[in-house]
């Protein structure tokens, strides 16, 4: 049974300041009819707002959580799905991220894309600088494909620079090490499917370029973690790497099997647990990789499950670490082309039916997509809906639009953060300004020589284009490769 499964009992409490005398009992639909509740519940959030004072010293430790295609619409989802699954209504929950004090938007488009992918997207909030899709640690002046264009454009991680500062640094993943977003913190690749050798072209290898996994091991020293039913990853050298849980993806968390494979919120709480002995700090980088999976399949129960497991993850890493000294900050690389609407009731099942039908005499569910693998429409007609299994995990919303795979959305994406420096985050940003943020925050270049930051002589070097930093690599579910040694 994965843990999602106990989510309807009593869980993790989450903490801030915002929070405090916000999470009063849950209300009755009957109490919401008066407007002293209304009032009341506003006047307790205002007196928290005025005393909220924003933490200005820099930051010992980074915690970066990224749900992979978590755009508005899918926290808004999730915060639903959580409440129902704790037995209430949904609407007025509230998700462990949803407390953080601090939110701006971050504006995801690529240099040659108005609708990003990962790849992009992770170099703009991990590296700083926004970039083309489908390439990893560059700048825009390297060229998607063309192996020549990746010298002299490489750019760097705050990851990276956090370990040549000191820190210690890890990465969990619930998908392949070697996918975009986490790809971004260690990799320099003009091609994101670059994974192994065996996807290198010719011309790349003869030109000098290495696969993603090449450089996972070979400019990293990882330390994996002990868990069960750990899988060795081969390529076409033949050796292999411990502290990996599938062969690929790691499952959904709705198909976890939790006697052999941990979930997100327990490899968050074992990274943090390792990276906080540190005492200079660490950064970790925490993605919830299946949460765009989920949506690229139309399949939005699987996507809000992942979702509301990075929400735990978040909330677990709060009771892990000190927030006056922890600047945690949760966003999204993209958005999908998901919805919910058609005037549902209040304590609709969000995988639920719209409460009328559609022009066609239809029911339609209140979850649909813009396009992608739901597209049903056969003799000029859709499915009648009501006769479908449409709260199953499987089950695939409708389409208005045939795709094989459904697609990202180019819409702005949410920084929500908390800890020091976190009101930094304000407004509506470019995405690459996150990173700037979180240099800034931990004295990492080109922000190290600011107030309180460590003195030069007790710093480990600056980054330059050599090896990127060691990690501490948890729950990876890395693709069917990784290395000759």
């Amino acid at each position: 049974m994965s843990s999602l499964q106990h989510l309807a009992t009593p869980g993790i409490c989450v903490y801030l300041c915002l929070a405090a005398g916000l999470a009063a009992a849950p209300a009755s639909l009957e109490d919401e009819k008066a407007p002293a509740y209304w009032n009341e519940r506003a006047r307790r959030t205002l007196e928290s707002a005025l005393t909220l004072a924003p933490v200005t010293r820099r930051a010992k430790n980074i915690i970066l959580f990224l749900g992979d295609g978590m755009g508005i619409s899918t926290v808004s989802a999730a915060r639903i799905y959580k409440g129902q699954l704790e037995g209430g209504p949904g609407e007025d929950s509230q998700l462990a991220m949803e407390t953080f004090p601090y939110v701006a938007l971050a504006k995801t488009y690529n240099v040659d894309r108005q609708v990003p992918d990962s790849a992009g997207t992770g170099t703009a909030y991990l590296c700083g600088v926004k970039a083309n899709a489908k390439t990893l640690g560059v700048s825009a002046a390297a060229a998607y494909g063309k192996c020549n264009t990746t010298w002299g454009n490489e750019v760097h991680s705050v990851l990276h620079r956090a370990k040549q500062s000191g820190k210690s640094v890890g990465i969990v993943t619930t998908t392949r090490v070697q996918h975009a977003s986490p790809g971004a913190s260690y990799a320099h690749v003009v091609n994101r499917e670059w994974y192994s050798d065996a996807d290198l072209p010719k011309e790349a290898i003869r030109q000098g370029c290495k696969d993603i996994a090449y450089q996972l091991v070979h400019n990293t020293d990882i330390n994996g973690a002990p868990w069960p039913e750990q899988q060795p990853c081969r390529r076409q050298g033949g050796a292999g790497v411990r502290g990996l849980f599938e062969p690929k993806d790691m499952k959904y968390e709705l198909n976890r099997n939790a006697s052999t494979d941990p979930s997100i919120v327990e490899m968050t709480e074992k990274a943090v647990r390792i990276l906080r002995r540190n005492p200079r700090g660490f950064f970790l980088f925490v993605e919830g990789g299946r949460i765009d999976h989920g949506h690229h399949s139309s399949r939005a129960k699987q996507a809000l499950s992942e979702a509301v497991m990075l929400d735990r993850a978040v909330a677990r890493a709060a009771t892990l670490t000190d927030a006056s000294e922890t600047l945690t900050v949760v966003t999204a690389d993209h958005s999908h082309v998901f919805s919910f609407g058609g005037s549902t009731p209040r304590g609709n099942s969000i995988f639920g039916l719209a409460p009328k039908k559609a022009e066609d005499k239809r029911p339609y569910t209140s979850i649909l997509y813009g396009n992608g693998p739901g597209y049903a429409i056969a003799n000029g007609s859709r499915p009648d809906v009501s006769s479908l299994p449409i709260e199953d995990k499987d089950y695939r919303q409708q389409a208005a639009v045939p795709l094989d795979t459904e697609t990202h959305a180019g819409e702005d994406v949410a920084i929500m953060a908390k800890g020091p420096l976190a009101h930094l985050f304000h407004g509506v940003q470019e995405q690459n300004y996150v990173a700037h943020v979180l240099a800034y925050a931990a004295c990492l270049e080109p922000y190290h020589a600011g107030p309180e930051c460590p003195a030069p002589s007790s710093r480990s070097g600056s980054p330059g284009l050599g090896q990127p930093p060691s990690l501490l690599l948890l729950a990876l579910g890395v693709a069917s490769l990784l290395l000759r040694m």
